[in-house]
């Protein structure tokens, strides 16, 4: 039985095979693109679970692939990145990725990383399986939200994120909790995967992002929805 489906973005031929060598030896099924262009048309002939894509490539780069993938697909992504800075890093989860690595990467950190990828919350033990606060629904079992009355599109990272959140309404979550409840035991000291998830949750679902009525800041330690009734 396939681990699941990985599509391999970069234009090194070299990194392809050995990524497709390493993945496939660990039960995945992979396929892989050379460009951005390429990728975008492999994702339109087939699914995939999983999208591994490089940042840095001719053409279409990474961030702008990332950002026409997101704009109709909830597939995790995870970035490659040769820049090893905070800025690079939230680049990319702005982009849309749910995670990132830095190159050059050992083949355990990649498998770590794809593992937390492909993690879902175990919707089917939580009940209710309809979540409401104020004026947002959630569907647990369709992993749909709706805000004021209209669906909202979020990446599986997200939907986990807010999944939480929701589940432990007005508790100060600490931003390592979090982190390790949503990305794996793995994480827990990556403050910007936070930073930049909330504020991308935060557009889509308060009025006012700069005003937040549900996701508040706890200053230096994490955040609280805050859930009426």
């Amino acid at each position: 039985m396939s681990a699941g489906r990985i599509l391999v973005v970069d234009d090194d031929p070299q990194i392809r095979r050995v990524m497709r060598a390493t993945l496939t030896a660990r039960g995945y099924e992979v396929n892989d693109a050379r460009s951005g262009e390429a990728a975008l048309d492999r994702l339109r002939e087939e699914p995939y679970d999983l999208v591994l894509l490089d940042m840095k490539m001719p053409g279409m780069d990474g961030l702008e692939t990332c950002r026409t993938i997101r704009g109709g697909s909830e597939v995790p992504i995870i970035m490659l990145t040769v820049q090893n800075t905070e800025q690079g890093k939230v680049d990319a989860l702005d982009a849309g990725a749910d995670d990132y690595i830095t190159k050059p990467f050992g083949t355990p950190e990649l498998l770590a990383r794809i593992r937390a990828a492909l993690r879902r919350a175990p919707l089917a033990v939580v009940e209710p399986r309809q979540i409401r606060f104020g004026d947002i629904e959630m569907d647990l079992g369709a992993r749909r939200v709706v805000v004021r009355g209209g669906p909202v599109r979020l990446t599986p990272k997200e939907f986990a994120l807010l999944h939480y959140f929701a589940t432990h309404p007005n508790q100060v979550l600490s931003h390592r909790e979090l982190l390790q409840a949503v990305w794996g035991p793995d994480y827990g000291d990556e403050s910007q995967y936070l930073r930049v998830f909330v504020n991308q949750l935060r557009k889509k679902i308060e009025r006012d992002p700069a005003r937040p009525r549900y996701l508040l800041t706890e200053a230096w330690v994490g955040y609280r929805l805050e859930a009426p009734g």
